[in-house]
Protein backbone atom coordinates (compact mmCIF):
# COMPACT_ATOMS: atom_id res chain seq x y z
CA UNK A 1 0.00 0.00 0.00
CA UNK A 2 2.79 2.42 0.88
CA UNK A 3 4.51 1.61 -2.40
CA UNK A 4 1.34 2.37 -4.38
CA UNK A 5 0.88 5.62 -2.47
CA UNK A 6 4.45 6.62 -3.29
CA UNK A 7 3.92 5.97 -7.01
CA UNK A 8 0.64 7.89 -6.87
CA UNK A 9 2.40 10.86 -5.27
CA UNK A 10 5.08 10.77 -7.98
CA UNK A 11 2.45 10.56 -10.72
CA UNK A 12 0.53 13.53 -9.32
CA UNK A 13 3.77 15.53 -9.10
CA UNK A 14 4.74 14.85 -12.72
CA UNK A 15 1.29 15.29 -14.24
CA UNK A 16 0.62 18.51 -12.34
CA UNK A 17 4.04 19.93 -13.20
CA UNK A 18 3.71 19.25 -16.92
CA UNK A 19 0.09 20.43 -16.97
CA UNK A 20 0.99 23.77 -15.38
CA UNK A 21 3.82 24.24 -17.88
CA UNK A 22 1.52 23.47 -20.81
CA UNK A 23 -1.12 25.92 -19.55
CA UNK A 24 1.36 28.75 -18.97
CA UNK A 25 3.05 28.17 -22.34
CA UNK A 26 -0.32 28.01 -24.13
CA UNK A 27 -1.55 31.23 -22.54
CA UNK A 28 1.69 33.03 -23.32
CA UNK A 29 1.77 31.88 -26.93
CA UNK A 30 -1.91 32.69 -27.32
CA UNK A 31 -1.26 36.23 -26.08
CA UNK A 32 1.65 36.44 -28.51
CA UNK A 33 -0.65 35.54 -31.42
CA UNK A 34 0.66 32.05 -32.09
CA UNK A 35 -2.85 30.70 -32.59
CA UNK A 36 -2.80 32.11 -36.13
CA UNK A 37 0.08 29.87 -37.19
CA UNK A 38 -0.92 27.80 -40.24
CA UNK A 39 -1.68 24.11 -40.46
CA UNK A 40 -2.72 23.74 -36.82
CA UNK A 41 0.77 24.32 -35.51
CA UNK A 42 -0.26 25.83 -32.17
CA UNK A 43 -0.31 22.61 -30.05
CA UNK A 44 3.08 21.61 -31.41
CA UNK A 45 4.52 25.04 -30.65
CA UNK A 46 3.21 24.78 -27.09
CA UNK A 47 4.90 21.40 -26.71
CA UNK A 48 8.13 22.86 -28.11
CA UNK A 49 7.96 25.68 -25.55
CA UNK A 50 7.66 23.14 -22.73
CA UNK A 51 10.62 21.20 -24.12
CA UNK A 52 12.71 24.38 -24.24
CA UNK A 53 11.60 25.31 -20.71
CA UNK A 54 13.26 22.21 -19.21
CA UNK A 55 16.45 22.63 -21.20
CA UNK A 56 15.50 20.34 -24.07
CA UNK A 57 16.64 20.83 -27.64
CA UNK A 58 14.29 22.00 -30.40
CA UNK A 59 15.86 21.65 -33.83
CA UNK A 60 14.78 23.97 -36.64
CA UNK A 61 14.92 23.15 -40.33
CA UNK A 62 13.95 25.02 -43.46
CA UNK A 63 13.70 24.69 -47.21
CA UNK A 64 12.94 26.98 -50.14
CA UNK A 65 12.56 24.68 -53.09
CA UNK A 66 15.16 23.96 -55.76
CA UNK A 67 16.17 27.61 -56.25
CA UNK A 68 16.52 28.69 -52.66
CA UNK A 69 17.34 27.66 -49.15
CA UNK A 70 16.50 28.85 -45.69
CA UNK A 71 18.48 28.88 -42.52
CA UNK A 72 17.27 29.09 -38.96
CA UNK A 73 18.40 28.40 -35.44
CA UNK A 74 16.94 29.14 -32.03
CA UNK A 75 18.20 28.79 -28.47
CA UNK A 76 16.17 30.39 -25.69
CA UNK A 77 14.51 29.32 -22.46
CA UNK A 78 10.99 30.60 -21.65
CA UNK A 79 11.70 30.95 -17.94
CA UNK A 80 8.12 31.80 -16.96
CA UNK A 81 7.14 28.31 -18.09
CA UNK A 82 10.20 26.88 -16.34
CA UNK A 83 9.45 28.63 -13.06
CA UNK A 84 5.78 27.63 -13.04
CA UNK A 85 6.66 23.97 -13.53
CA UNK A 86 9.51 24.10 -11.04
CA UNK A 87 7.37 25.56 -8.25
CA UNK A 88 4.63 22.99 -8.86
CA UNK A 89 6.96 19.98 -8.99
CA UNK A 90 8.95 21.10 -5.94
CA UNK A 91 5.84 21.78 -3.88
CA UNK A 92 4.20 18.44 -4.62
CA UNK A 93 7.44 16.45 -4.25
CA UNK A 94 8.10 17.89 -0.79
CA UNK A 95 4.51 17.65 0.44
CA UNK A 96 4.61 13.97 1.59
CA UNK A 97 7.80 14.71 3.56
CA UNK A 98 6.31 17.48 5.70
CA UNK A 99 6.19 17.09 9.47
CA UNK A 100 8.69 14.26 9.39
CA UNK A 101 11.47 14.20 11.97
CA UNK A 102 13.92 12.28 9.81
CA UNK A 103 14.06 10.81 6.32
CA UNK A 104 16.29 7.95 5.33
CA UNK A 105 18.61 8.40 2.39
CA UNK A 106 17.18 5.32 0.71
CA UNK A 107 13.63 6.61 1.01
CA UNK A 108 14.55 10.00 -0.41
CA UNK A 109 16.42 8.43 -3.34
CA UNK A 110 13.47 6.11 -4.01
CA UNK A 111 11.11 9.09 -4.22
CA UNK A 112 13.47 10.82 -6.60
CA UNK A 113 13.77 7.69 -8.75
CA UNK A 114 10.00 7.21 -9.04
CA UNK A 115 9.50 10.84 -9.96
CA UNK A 116 12.34 10.69 -12.50
CA UNK A 117 10.95 7.61 -14.25
CA UNK A 118 7.48 9.11 -14.64
CA UNK A 119 8.96 12.47 -15.58
CA UNK A 120 10.94 10.93 -18.45
CA UNK A 121 7.82 9.18 -19.72
CA UNK A 122 5.79 12.36 -19.59
CA UNK A 123 8.55 14.40 -21.19
CA UNK A 124 8.88 11.83 -23.96
CA UNK A 125 5.23 12.35 -24.83
CA UNK A 126 5.68 16.12 -24.91
CA UNK A 127 8.81 15.80 -27.06
CA UNK A 128 7.04 13.58 -29.59
CA UNK A 129 4.29 16.19 -29.89
CA UNK A 130 6.80 19.00 -30.44
CA UNK A 131 7.23 18.65 -34.20
CA UNK A 132 5.63 20.46 -37.10
CA UNK A 133 6.37 22.15 -40.41
CA UNK A 134 4.52 24.90 -42.23
CA UNK A 135 4.92 27.35 -45.05
CA UNK A 136 6.16 30.91 -44.52
CA UNK A 137 4.63 33.73 -46.51
CA UNK A 138 7.24 35.83 -48.33
CA UNK A 139 5.11 38.95 -48.06
CA UNK A 140 2.66 40.23 -50.66
CA UNK A 141 0.38 37.87 -52.56
CA UNK A 142 2.29 38.55 -55.81
CA UNK A 143 5.58 37.52 -54.18
CA UNK A 144 4.04 34.33 -52.85
CA UNK A 145 2.73 33.46 -56.33
CA UNK A 146 6.12 34.25 -57.82
CA UNK A 147 7.75 32.05 -55.23
CA UNK A 148 5.46 29.18 -56.18
CA UNK A 149 6.30 29.71 -59.86
CA UNK A 150 10.06 29.70 -59.24
CA UNK A 151 9.90 26.85 -56.78
CA UNK A 152 10.95 29.13 -53.92
CA UNK A 153 8.36 28.27 -51.30
CA UNK A 154 9.93 28.83 -47.88
CA UNK A 155 8.98 26.32 -45.25
CA UNK A 156 10.18 25.94 -41.72
CA UNK A 157 9.91 22.99 -39.45
CA UNK A 158 10.89 22.10 -35.94
CA UNK A 159 11.14 18.99 -33.86
CA UNK A 160 12.38 18.11 -30.41
CA UNK A 161 15.58 16.08 -30.33
CA UNK A 162 14.50 13.15 -28.17
CA UNK A 163 17.86 12.15 -26.70
CA UNK A 164 19.08 15.60 -25.63
CA UNK A 165 15.61 16.55 -24.43
CA UNK A 166 15.35 13.54 -22.13
CA UNK A 167 18.93 13.99 -20.92
CA UNK A 168 18.67 17.68 -20.16
CA UNK A 169 15.14 17.23 -18.84
CA UNK A 170 16.33 14.63 -16.36
CA UNK A 171 19.19 16.89 -15.27
CA UNK A 172 16.69 19.75 -14.84
CA UNK A 173 14.51 17.60 -12.60
CA UNK A 174 17.39 16.34 -10.45
CA UNK A 175 18.80 19.83 -9.93
CA UNK A 176 15.33 21.13 -9.10
CA UNK A 177 14.68 18.44 -6.50
CA UNK A 178 18.11 18.95 -4.96
CA UNK A 179 17.50 22.69 -4.64
CA UNK A 180 14.01 22.11 -3.25
CA UNK A 181 15.29 19.77 -0.54
CA UNK A 182 18.18 22.11 0.24
CA UNK A 183 15.92 25.15 0.63
CA UNK A 184 12.95 23.71 2.54
CA UNK A 185 13.33 23.88 6.33
CA UNK A 186 10.36 21.56 6.78
CA UNK A 187 11.94 18.74 4.79
CA UNK A 188 14.05 16.34 6.88
CA UNK A 189 17.49 15.42 5.66
CA UNK A 190 19.22 12.03 5.91
CA UNK A 191 21.61 11.77 8.84
CA UNK A 192 24.69 12.16 6.66
CA UNK A 193 23.38 15.44 5.27
CA UNK A 194 22.16 17.07 8.48
CA UNK A 195 25.25 19.30 8.58
CA UNK A 196 23.96 20.99 5.41
CA UNK A 197 21.13 22.51 7.45
CA UNK A 198 23.50 25.19 8.73
CA UNK A 199 26.03 25.52 5.91
CA UNK A 200 23.75 25.37 2.86
CA UNK A 201 20.08 25.87 3.65
CA UNK A 202 20.08 29.49 4.92
CA UNK A 203 22.03 30.89 1.97
CA UNK A 204 20.15 28.73 -0.55
CA UNK A 205 16.82 29.90 0.86
CA UNK A 206 17.96 33.52 0.69
CA UNK A 207 18.89 33.22 -2.98
CA UNK A 208 15.62 31.55 -3.93
CA UNK A 209 13.76 34.25 -2.03
CA UNK A 210 15.64 36.99 -3.92
CA UNK A 211 14.88 35.40 -7.30
CA UNK A 212 11.18 35.01 -6.48
CA UNK A 213 10.99 38.56 -5.10
CA UNK A 214 12.40 39.90 -8.37
CA UNK A 215 9.82 37.93 -10.33
CA UNK A 216 7.00 39.20 -8.10
CA UNK A 217 8.19 42.79 -8.49
CA UNK A 218 8.50 42.35 -12.25
CA UNK A 219 4.99 40.89 -12.40
CA UNK A 220 3.59 43.89 -10.52
CA UNK A 221 5.37 46.33 -12.82
CA UNK A 222 4.27 44.40 -15.90
CA UNK A 223 0.61 44.40 -14.89
CA UNK A 224 0.70 48.13 -14.18
CA UNK A 225 2.36 48.80 -17.54
CA UNK A 226 -0.16 46.60 -19.35
CA UNK A 227 -3.16 48.51 -18.05
CA UNK A 228 -1.66 52.00 -18.21
CA UNK A 229 0.36 52.00 -21.41
CA UNK A 230 -1.70 49.67 -23.61
CA UNK A 231 -0.43 46.66 -25.57
CA UNK A 232 -2.04 44.35 -23.02
CA UNK A 233 -1.73 41.17 -25.07
CA UNK A 234 1.94 41.73 -25.90
CA UNK A 235 2.79 42.57 -22.29
CA UNK A 236 1.08 39.48 -20.94
CA UNK A 237 2.84 37.37 -23.54
CA UNK A 238 6.15 38.57 -22.10
CA UNK A 239 4.96 37.97 -18.54
CA UNK A 240 3.79 34.44 -19.32
CA UNK A 241 6.86 33.44 -21.32
CA UNK A 242 9.89 35.51 -20.33
CA UNK A 243 9.29 37.44 -17.11
CA UNK A 244 12.11 35.77 -15.13
CA UNK A 245 14.46 36.29 -18.09
CA UNK A 246 14.06 40.05 -17.71
CA UNK A 247 13.71 40.13 -13.91
CA UNK A 248 16.82 38.06 -13.20
CA UNK A 249 18.76 39.94 -15.84
CA UNK A 250 17.81 43.10 -13.95
CA UNK A 251 19.34 41.59 -10.81
CA UNK A 252 22.61 40.91 -12.57
CA UNK A 253 22.73 44.33 -14.21
CA UNK A 254 21.93 46.02 -10.90
CA UNK A 255 24.95 44.33 -9.33
CA UNK A 256 27.21 45.60 -12.10
CA UNK A 257 26.94 42.66 -14.50
CA UNK A 258 26.89 42.96 -18.26
CA UNK A 259 25.16 41.25 -21.17
CA UNK A 260 26.08 41.71 -24.81
CA UNK A 261 23.96 41.19 -27.88
CA UNK A 262 22.43 42.54 -31.05
CA UNK A 263 18.99 42.79 -32.61
CA UNK A 264 18.19 44.00 -36.17
CA UNK A 265 16.20 47.21 -36.40
CA UNK A 266 13.37 45.53 -38.26
CA UNK A 267 12.46 43.24 -35.39
CA UNK A 268 9.98 44.43 -32.79
CA UNK A 269 11.08 43.36 -29.33
CA UNK A 270 8.67 42.38 -26.53
CA UNK A 271 10.87 43.91 -23.82
CA UNK A 272 11.48 47.26 -22.11
CA UNK A 273 12.19 50.04 -24.58
CA UNK A 274 15.55 50.93 -23.03
CA UNK A 275 16.81 47.36 -23.40
CA UNK A 276 15.53 47.11 -26.98
CA UNK A 277 17.20 50.41 -27.85
CA UNK A 278 20.55 49.29 -26.45
CA UNK A 279 20.46 45.97 -28.31
CA UNK A 280 19.74 47.75 -31.60
CA UNK A 281 22.95 49.76 -31.19
CA UNK A 282 25.08 46.69 -31.78
CA UNK A 283 26.36 45.51 -35.14
CA UNK A 284 27.58 42.21 -36.49
CA UNK A 285 31.17 43.01 -35.62
CA UNK A 286 30.56 44.78 -32.32
CA UNK A 287 27.61 43.64 -30.19
CA UNK A 288 26.08 46.17 -27.85
CA UNK A 289 26.86 46.05 -24.14
CA UNK A 290 23.89 46.01 -21.79
CA UNK A 291 24.68 47.44 -18.37
CA UNK A 292 23.30 50.12 -16.07
CA UNK A 293 25.12 52.93 -17.85
CA UNK A 294 23.94 51.96 -21.35
CA UNK A 295 20.36 51.50 -20.17
CA UNK A 296 20.43 54.83 -18.31
CA UNK A 297 21.27 56.64 -21.57
CA UNK A 298 17.77 55.74 -22.76
CA UNK A 299 15.96 55.75 -19.41
CA UNK A 300 17.40 57.37 -16.30
CA UNK A 301 15.29 55.13 -14.07
CA UNK A 302 17.73 52.32 -14.87
CA UNK A 303 19.84 53.49 -11.91
CA UNK A 304 17.05 52.22 -9.65
CA UNK A 305 18.23 48.71 -10.52
CA UNK A 306 21.32 49.36 -8.39
CA UNK A 307 19.20 50.44 -5.43
CA UNK A 308 16.87 47.46 -5.72
CA UNK A 309 19.81 45.04 -6.00
CA UNK A 310 21.49 46.57 -2.92
CA UNK A 311 18.31 46.27 -0.86
CA UNK A 312 17.77 42.69 -2.04
CA UNK A 313 21.32 41.67 -1.10
CA UNK A 314 21.16 43.29 2.33
CA UNK A 315 17.90 41.43 2.95
CA UNK A 316 19.53 38.20 1.75
CA UNK A 317 22.42 38.71 4.17
CA UNK A 318 20.04 39.27 7.07
CA UNK A 319 17.96 36.22 6.15
CA UNK A 320 21.06 34.03 5.84
CA UNK A 321 22.36 35.05 9.26
CA UNK A 322 18.95 34.92 10.96
CA UNK A 323 18.22 31.39 9.70
CA UNK A 324 21.63 30.09 10.82
CA UNK A 325 21.21 28.76 14.34
CA UNK A 326 24.87 28.12 15.02
CA UNK A 327 26.97 31.00 16.30
CA UNK A 328 29.21 31.69 13.34
CA UNK A 329 31.53 34.64 12.72
CA UNK A 330 30.37 37.22 10.22
CA UNK A 331 32.98 36.19 7.65
CA UNK A 332 31.55 32.69 7.55
CA UNK A 333 28.12 34.06 6.64
CA UNK A 334 29.89 36.10 3.98
CA UNK A 335 31.60 33.08 2.47
CA UNK A 336 28.39 31.07 2.35
CA UNK A 337 26.38 33.84 0.74
CA UNK A 338 29.22 34.61 -1.68
CA UNK A 339 29.22 31.04 -2.99
CA UNK A 340 25.42 30.97 -3.17
CA UNK A 341 25.18 34.28 -5.04
CA UNK A 342 27.99 33.37 -7.46
CA UNK A 343 26.25 30.09 -8.35
CA UNK A 344 22.92 31.89 -8.66
CA UNK A 345 24.29 34.48 -11.07
CA UNK A 346 26.07 31.78 -13.07
CA UNK A 347 22.76 29.97 -13.56
CA UNK A 348 20.99 33.25 -14.37
CA UNK A 349 23.62 34.05 -16.99
CA UNK A 350 23.31 30.64 -18.62
CA UNK A 351 19.51 30.65 -18.65
CA UNK A 352 19.11 34.15 -20.08
CA UNK A 353 21.16 33.31 -23.18
CA UNK A 354 19.29 33.94 -26.44
CA UNK A 355 20.43 33.04 -29.92
CA UNK A 356 18.19 33.13 -32.99
CA UNK A 357 19.04 33.18 -36.68
CA UNK A 358 16.79 33.16 -39.72
CA UNK A 359 17.12 33.95 -43.40
CA UNK A 360 16.37 33.15 -47.04
CA UNK A 361 18.73 32.83 -49.98
CA UNK A 362 17.46 32.68 -53.57
CA UNK A 363 19.46 31.04 -56.40
CA UNK A 364 22.48 31.09 -54.12
CA UNK A 365 22.69 34.89 -54.24
CA UNK A 366 23.66 36.53 -50.99
CA UNK A 367 24.15 35.21 -47.51
CA UNK A 368 21.15 34.04 -45.58
CA UNK A 369 21.57 37.08 -43.40
CA UNK A 370 20.78 39.35 -46.35
CA UNK A 371 17.18 38.20 -46.20
CA UNK A 372 16.87 37.71 -42.49
CA UNK A 373 18.67 38.55 -39.32
CA UNK A 374 20.20 37.37 -36.10
CA UNK A 375 19.24 38.00 -32.50
CA UNK A 376 21.78 37.36 -29.77
CA UNK A 377 22.02 38.02 -26.06
CA UNK A 378 24.58 36.47 -23.74
CA UNK A 379 25.92 37.25 -20.30
CA UNK A 380 29.56 37.90 -19.48
CA UNK A 381 29.75 35.00 -17.07
CA UNK A 382 33.19 35.58 -15.50
CA UNK A 383 32.16 39.11 -14.54
CA UNK A 384 28.83 37.91 -13.11
CA UNK A 385 30.47 35.18 -11.03
CA UNK A 386 33.12 37.56 -9.74
CA UNK A 387 30.52 40.14 -8.74
CA UNK A 388 28.53 37.41 -7.02
CA UNK A 389 31.52 36.41 -4.91
CA UNK A 390 32.27 40.04 -4.02
CA UNK A 391 28.80 41.31 -3.21
CA UNK A 392 27.71 38.05 -1.62
CA UNK A 393 30.63 38.20 0.78
CA UNK A 394 29.93 41.85 1.66
CA UNK A 395 26.20 41.27 2.16
CA UNK A 396 26.77 38.08 4.17
CA UNK A 397 29.27 39.76 6.49
CA UNK A 398 26.95 42.74 6.96
CA UNK A 399 24.02 40.46 7.73
CA UNK A 400 26.10 38.45 10.18
CA UNK A 401 27.23 41.60 12.00
CA UNK A 402 23.72 43.08 12.24
CA UNK A 403 22.07 39.86 13.37
CA UNK A 404 24.94 39.12 15.75
CA UNK A 405 24.60 42.49 17.46
CA UNK A 406 20.86 42.09 17.79
CA UNK A 407 21.31 38.64 19.31
CA UNK A 408 23.96 39.98 21.69
CA UNK A 409 21.69 42.80 22.89
CA UNK A 410 18.86 40.36 23.42
CA UNK A 411 21.14 38.12 25.41
CA UNK A 412 22.28 41.04 27.58
CA UNK A 413 18.66 42.03 28.20
CA UNK A 414 17.90 38.53 29.41
CA UNK A 415 20.60 38.89 32.01
CA UNK A 416 23.43 36.56 32.97
CA UNK A 417 22.75 32.96 32.08
CA UNK A 418 19.95 33.93 29.68
CA UNK A 419 21.50 31.96 26.82
CA UNK A 420 21.85 28.86 28.96
CA UNK A 421 18.19 28.97 29.94
CA UNK A 422 17.11 29.23 26.29
CA UNK A 423 19.28 26.29 25.29
CA UNK A 424 18.22 23.99 28.07
CA UNK A 425 14.60 25.02 27.95
CA UNK A 426 14.69 26.00 31.61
Amino acid sequence: MNELRAWRDALVTVVAGLAVMVVVAALGLWAAGATVLPDGAFPSVVAAAVVAAVGGTVELSGAAGVLGRTGAGLAAVPLSVTLAGALTVARLFLRPLRHRAVAGGGELLARVARTAVLWLLGLLGVALAARHSFRISIGEEFLDELGDLLGVTPTVGFRAAIGPTLGYGLLWLLVLLAVAVAVSRGTPLPTRLVRLQESVRPAAFAMVAVLLAYVALGLLIGVVVAFTHGHVAETFAVLLLGLPNLAWMALGVGLGGQWEGHVPDAIGLPMPQALAAVLREGGDGAPATVDVASLARHDGRAWLLVVVAAVALIAAGLVTAARTHERAPAWRHGVRLAVALALTLLVVGLLTHVSARYGLSVIGVGDLGDFGGEVSLRARLPLLVGLGLLWGFVAGCLGGLLVGRRTLRRGEADGPGGDDRRVTGG
